[in-house]
């Protein structure tokens, strides 16, 4: 490829980037004055004078443009800081790995922090949020299968499944409820670091009771 095609098709990623980022600013800043029952995607697509086949394009759904990365793209984000992580226990690992996939999908942190807050100010939203996050629970349980294994660790174990199921069944809910206090906390403000530590010690509380 010549640099007149490269610097093409990164002037494109650009304007569809800055798109995106202004349609997800606009739908966020009408839910949040108006409520998500109260938001269409005609309004959204109104306001920010492009097509529904455009925001469609970017977001599939109306809630999409409120969620995370999409099941691959996730995956491959909580991979790269999972499967090496050998040194924390495997709960609190994949959680991490989750909050911190989440985090990457967030570039802009202060329209992250306001997406969080749409989210948790709409029981709709919030249901549907958990409802995306079930969405990767098998991807997620295949990833804990597949550290196991590459640890040598309970190959031949008959409930590897079920244990793999369980390990992201309880990753998940530690990230809902840091999640959950993280707004309740520091409302429009984006998880960091810190709140993954203080549930690491909260985790090895419930462990060792």
């Amino acid at each position: 490829m010549d640099s007149a095609a490269q610097a093409s098709g990164g002037l494109r990623a650009r304007k569809r980037a800055a798109a995106r980022s202004e349609i997800e600013r606009t739908a966020v800043a009408m839910v949040l004055e108006r409520g998500y029952d109260n938001v269409t995607v005609d309004m959204i697509c109104a306001a920010c004078m492009v097509s529904q086949r455009t925001f469609f394009n970017y977001f599939g759904s109306k809630e999409g443009v409120f969620l995370g990365l999409p099941p691959a793209e996730m995956r491959d984000a909580v991979a790269r800081k999972f499967l090496p992580d050998h040194g924390t226990p495997v709960v609190l690992s994949l959680a991490a790995a989750v909050v911190s996939a989440l985090v990457a999908g967030q570039p802009d942190p202060e329209l992250a922090g306001r997406r969080m807050k749409a989210i948790m100010a709409s029981p709709e939203l919030f249901s549907k949020q958990n409802e995306w996050m079930a969405d990767h629970e098998k991807q997620l349980t295949d990833l804990v299968v597949e550290r196991y294994t590459a640890a040598g660790l309970r190959r031949s174990e008959p409930d590897l499944g079920a244990e793999a199921g369980m390990v992201v069944g309880l990753a998940l809910g530690v990230v809902r409820v840091v999640l959950q206090q993280n707004h309740l906390e520091h409302d429009d403000v984006w998880p960091d670091a810190g709140i993954m530590r203080r549930a690491g010690v909260l985790l090895g509380r419930i462990f060792s009771s």
